[in-house]
């Protein structure tokens, strides 16, 4: 019989500490020097390639230094309350906000701006293609647009090994090797797979291995 796995502390927060940058090191340095009131940021890539983590920093940053941010996405909903008492306005998955959504988007951006509060939004195509309102479309990427890259290979699997160790388990290249070979590598997804797999070694008090990978994946029917 398996043992339900204790919960093991909870994700680390995701900050420009714990970033890995590898092609995206522009984006990084100028999000580190940004300060409210300047023209507005505008990410965009693929998934994995450090959107959301970039602006979680953001606004992990302002909140360590008594800022505060006001955070929309598509997944927030409606109705979108007024940002007037934040200092930055964080907008992720602009690619895929509704209508509705658009236009309180729109709204908020127009308000920040007044304000000069800082703006820093993301999205998985460049502004010109996002399928928006214009004047929301036009607003986004008159800034700083950056387009980030997923990490290369031996970046994820340092990424990894290095949230491997966080959690006090041991990952093997064979592991790593399978994972790579097995998964997309796109780091949100691989670190997902870490996270199942951490706890089916728990629940089944045996090391991480190949066989065990395996066994998790046919009890899971994705074999």
């Amino acid at each position: 019989m398996k043992q339900i796995p204790l919960a093991m502390g909870t994700e680390p927060a995701r900050s420009f500490e714990n970033f890995l940058p590898g092609a995206n090191g522009a984006a990084l340095a100028h999000l580190l020097a940004l300060a409210p009131g300047g023209p507005p940021v505008y990410l965009w890539g693929p998934a994995g390639s450090g959107k959301t983590h970039l602006l979680h920093a953001v606004a992990e940053r302002a909140g360590a230094h008594g800022r505060n941010a006001a955070w929309f996405s598509a997944a927030t909903p409606l109705p979108w309350s007024s940002a007037e008492d934040r200092d930055w306005l964080v907008i992720d998955d602009a690619h895929a906000l509704d209508v509705a959504q658009q236009q309180a988007a729109f709204s908020l951006f127009v308000d920040a701006a007044d304000r000069g509060a800082g703006i820093v939004a993301a999205g998985d195509v460049p502004p010109i293609d996002l399928a928006l309102r214009e004047d929301l479309r036009t607003r986004l990427g008159w800034g700083h647009v950056f387009a980030l890259e997923p990490l290369g290979e031996s970046e994820v699997r340092a990424a990894l090994r290095r949230e491997a160790d966080r959690r006090g388990t041991f990952l093997s290249d064979e592991v790593m090797d399978y994972l790579l070979t097995r998964f997309a590598r796109d780091l949100k997804h691989l670190m997902a797979q870490l996270d199942r797999l951490d706890e089916f070694s728990l629940s089944t008090k045996r090391a991480i291995t190949v066989p065990l990978l395996k066994q998790m994946l046919a009890e899971e029917g994705a074999l």
